[in-house]
């Protein structure tokens, strides 16, 4: 029986992934920062809840230790846990700006360098991060989150060379809009209605963005990630990048394929 080791789990894509995991036979070790205040996932067989906070180094070991102890072994570690801010860069305290990098980059790198040892030991291993189309598309008002998942576009990029050495896999799932908390208790937001230079263009990116979140096909259901990551993690293949939702494959593909300056113009538009 294998073994996936998940940051994140409280709510959202981390928690909907456990659940689909065990279902399907895994063993699970679910982490959060309040896990006393867990009480489905301790219910489950073969679920493993632990406490660990990405931002505090001192948590991951135990964590790890305790769920080895257990379990003997882990076969993937999906790098879950982050959350977004959205507001004018200008507003944002240098506070803000560390902590979005703290979670989302260095919290994901020191999970990565702490599951290694583990994973060499065993000759084997897969990563999975969970990234966004975020990190290949941009939004306004979104500067911190995006520039975080770029980061982790291209930190996973490249450290999947060297760990190929080691027999140790790295994949990236992509998700586009989810329907989850992550614009609730997930969300960070920073505006100043003092500012009002910005005034015209944030009522109207704001009244943009209402519009798209009423449309019944704008969010996926975080089951079709959680089905994505188990794909990624059982189809055996070399596929690094897994994007999940109409929205995110139309955006990615549309940048792709769509002369850089003309992409540009065309959300500064949509969103003016």
């Amino acid at each position: 029986m294998k073994t996936i080791f998940i940051t994140g789990t409280s709510s959202g894509i981390g928690r909907t992934t456990a659940k689909h995991f065990a279902e399907r036979g895994w063993n699970v070790v679910a982490t959060m920062r309040s896990p006393e205040q867990e009480s489905e996932l301790i219910t489950l067989d073969n679920v493993l809840v632990l406490q660990l906070d990405v931002e505090k180094s001192d948590t991951i070991q135990p964590a790890l230790a305790e769920a080895i102890k257990r379990f003997g072994k882990i076969d993937v570690l999906l790098n879950n846990a982050g959350y977004g801010t959205m507001g004018l860069i200008e507003v944002a305290t240098d506070e803000q700006i560390r902590r979005q990098f703290e979670v989302n980059v260095f919290g994901l790198i020191s999970m990565t360098k702490a599951i290694l040892p583990h994973f060499r030991s065993n000759q084997e291993g897969l990563l999975i991060n969970i990234s966004s189309m975020g990190g290949k598309v941009t939004f306004p008002t979104m500067s911190l989150y995006h520039s975080t998942k770029f980061a982790v576009e291209g930190f996973s990029e490249s450290v999947s060379y060297e760990l190929a050495s080691q027999n140790i896999r790295v994949k990236l799932i992509e998700p586009g809009a989810i329907q989850t908390d992550f614009g609730g208790r997930s969300m960070e937001f920073f505006f100043n209605d003092a500012l009002t230079d910005y005034k015209p263009f944030t009522t109207a990116f704001l009244g943009k963005l209402g519009e798209m979140e009423n449309q019944p096909s704008y969010a996926s259901p975080p089951e079709i990630v959680a089905e994505t990551i188990y794909q990624a993690a059982t189809d055996g293949t070399s596929q690094f990048r897994y994007i999940v939702g109409e929205d995110a494959k139309m955006l990615i593909q549309m940048k792709e394929n769509t002369d850089e300056q003309e992409y540009l113009t065309n959300i500064a538009q949509h969103f003016s």
